[in-house]
Order: structure tokens, then sequence, then C-alpha cells
């Protein structure tokens, strides 16, 4: 099957990390659309995943972007839509793997005549997105996508509870080598030691500093744990 990948972002983040372990089984017959250029191209690149920028302007709409705002962004989406409608016709499927690339990927599946999967990393929310942000993906999905992948349970359970077709939607967790996290216990206890740690309780939270991520929540949590 030849795949069309569509992502925002030209900036590594977990859903972009994600993607290329879903794209390396396709590298012979795939391509990564990114509306963005930046280090995750670098990184496709090094895997041998066919990569192309499909757009250098910035599309200026956010998570938190109004109605008004949405409107005054057509402009830029108008020609990116039509590059993609016209690469879509070389492939046997689009896969929106962000919600910008949603809302590009719903519009070339119609006019390309090519299903899609969207593959949902967030919970859909008015904590973390505007109404009208997430009235627009819950109805393209619910119009568009032949399939919706959601990264948890979480996920999934949002996308129901505002709207979202529960027929379309399965959980699909994020794998990863578990070969590359093997470690001696000796090498764990020597590091413990090291860092002064031996015999604490350790609390790890791996992400980017981002209100988003919620570290405030871990330290909120935190100051309410015995010393």
């Amino acid at each position: 099957m030849k795949i069309l990948f569509l992502d925002q972002s030209g900036k590594p983040g977990g859903a972009e990390l994600c993607l290329i372990d879903i794209a390396k089984p396709y590298r012979d017959s795939c391509l990564v659309g990114l509306f963005a250029d930046g280090t995750f191209r670098d990184l496709l690149e090094q895997q041998q995943i066919p990569v192309q920028v499909l757009t250098t302007q910035s599309i200026a709409i956010r998570k938190e972007s109004s109605l008004l705002q949405g409107l005054g962004s057509i402009g830029q989406l108008i020609p990116l839509i039509a590059r993609v409608v016209k690469t879509a016709s070389k492939y046997d499927l689009i896969y929106s793997n962000t919600q910008k690339a949603l809302v590009v990927g719903a519009l070339a599946s119609f006019f390309s005549r090519r299903p899609l999967v969207y593959h949902l990393h967030d919970i859909l929310s008015t904590e973390h997105f505007s109404s009208t942000n997430l009235r627009l993906a819950v109805t393209l999905a619910n119009r568009f996508a032949s399939l919706v992948i959601a990264n948890s349970q979480a996920a999934k359970t949002a996308f129901v509870a505002a709207g979202g077709k529960p027929e379309i939607i399965e959980v699909v967790y994020n794998g990863f080598a578990s070969e590359k996290y093997l470690a001696e216990e000796s090498s764990l206890n020597h590091l413990r030691q090291n860092l002064g740690l031996d015999g604490q309780f350790v609390v790890g939270h791996f992400s980017r500093l981002s209100p988003w991520k919620g570290q405030h929540i871990l330290l909120e949590a935190l100051a309410h744990c015995p010393d």
C-alpha cells in the first residue's frame, strides 16, 4: 500500500517520533508531507523515509484559535490543499498525523477520493482546544475519516464525548523497542548512588516544558507527598 503521511510540524515531538516508527516499514512506498521545514525532516531522511516540505508558509491556526482567526487562515490553506490533492493521486491512502494535517487531509481526501486515517495524539477537550477547533476536528473526522487511531483510551473517550463516532475509532498504543531500555540492575544501582538517589522513590516525567504537557500537575502533586 502506498501511503501519503501528513504532519504539520518541522520539529520532532511525540507525534512525530511515533510517525517515524509507523512510516519505517513503508519507506519504499510512502511519502511524509510536512507543513514546515526543520529538524524533523532531518530525522526522516536519516531513516531513509521519503519526505517533502509541502509549504514554507506558516499556518496561523492554533489550538485556541477562534472562528474568525480560523477563517482568516483559509487563504493559506487553499494552495496547500491543492498541492496535497495532486500529490495524493499517486497514493492509496492519506494518513493525517496532527490536527492541522487533519484539516488539510480531510479536504484532500474528499477531492482526491482517497481514504483518510486520522491519528489522534491529543485529548480533545475545551481545556486545551477552543470550542471552534474542537468541533472542527470532530466534524472532519466523523465526515471524512475511515479510521481514527487514538493513542490511549483517554483520547478515545474524549473523542467520543466530544461527539466523535465510536464506531470509527480504535486504540493503538505507541510501540517502542524494549531492548533499547534494558539495563543491568547493578548499573541502575550505580547510577542511583551517583545521583544521590540510593533508596529514594523516583518519579520520571519525560516531555518538553509546556503547560500542555502537565508538568505543573506533577509539581502540585509532589507538594502533597511526604519527604
